[in-house]
């Protein structure tokens, strides 16, 4: 019995000597190597954390149409107004698609005064310019027109061949430009099938005969190569 003992406690000493052994190794090794072993924090700052929202710079709006700045007035003085830029007076119709047909030659030495806008019956004919309509007028020759006087009292223009008038159009109404005021057609002497509009243009010479005056070829206007003088 105390033989078996005697086993037991030295394998507890034993025991106790390896780990000693151990442990003292492992602390010389620890001081031998130290100086050259260095903790490296992580650099967490150069990783992006894909859950963090950040917020995006707003582009500038482009604008869809780009209007051109207005000049300062110098020295005080305000700046005069500019000229009225006339529309092309059949809806749809691009500046391309017209023709100088003022110089051609009518019946009995005649000339046109005029430009003929080639456009499908029913077209809608707009006001070229803002200014009051002064006259409805049927003729064999225009066949169903109109009359409108500039805003400025300076000009007549004149819309033939009309198909009709528009319903909500009247002698005396101020009208705005792009206004319809009637349809293209083949009325008077166009020929049956010639849809077309005849515009005129006429600076007035005498404000109680507006339907007379000087003409002027409306092309270079509508086409935008000159303006009213």
């Amino acid at each position: 019995m105390r033989r078996d003992l005697l086993k037991i406690v030295g394998r507890i000493l034993m025991i106790f000597y390896f780990a000693f052994v151990h442990a003292l190794a492992i602390v010389l090794l620890a001081e031998h190597f130290g100086g050259a072993i260095k903790w490296v924090e992580p650099n967490t700052a150069a990783v992006d954390d894909p859950t963090e929202t950040r917020p995006v710079a707003t582009p500038l709006p482009v604008p869809s149409v780009l209007v051109p700045l207005t000049p300062e007035p110098e020295n005080g003085q305000n700046l005069p107004a500019p000229p009225q830029q006339l529309m092309i007076p059949v809806a749809g119709i691009k500046r391309e698609q017209l023709t100088d047909t003022f110089s051609d030659a009518r019946s009995n030495g005649r000339t046109h005064d005029a430009i003929d806008i080639i456009a499908p019956a029913g077209t809608p004919v707009l006001a070229a310019a803002d200014g009051q309509i002064v006259k409805f007028h049927d003729s064999g020759a225009g066949g169903i027109t109109i009359y409108q006087l500039s805003s400025d009292k300076r000009y007549v223009f004149y819309y033939g061949h009309l198909q009709s008038r528009a319903e909500n159009i009247q002698e005396n109404d101020q009208v705005t430009k792009g206004t319809t005021i009637g349809y293209v057609g083949d009325t008077g002497n166009a020929g049956p099938g010639n849809y077309h509009l005849h515009f005129a243009i006429a600076a007035i010479d005498d404000p109680k005969n507006f339907w007379h005056g000087t003409y002027i070829n409306p092309y270079p206007i509508l086409t935008g190569q000159a303006i009213l003088p």
